[in-house]
């Protein structure tokens, strides 16, 4: 009986906690960017709306 590596990850029980881990390291690198990138975002229109009140007066 051949075990193939790809084999092993689906069918074995540490197979399938490293196919766990490795989306859920995944999905939280996914979460972190678009977190970063909105928040990034609201704190730039933030700072430009301070710039153009500080400069109107």
């Amino acid at each position: 009986m051949e075990n193939t590596p790809l084999q092993a990850l689906f069918t074995s029980d540490i197979g399938l906690l490293s196919l766990f881990t490795i989306f859920f390291v995944l999905g939280m690198a996914v979460y972190i960017f678009f977190y970063v990138r909105r928040k990034v975002s609201e704190d730039t229109v933030a700072h430009l709306k301070a710039l153009d009140k500080n400069t109107s007066k």
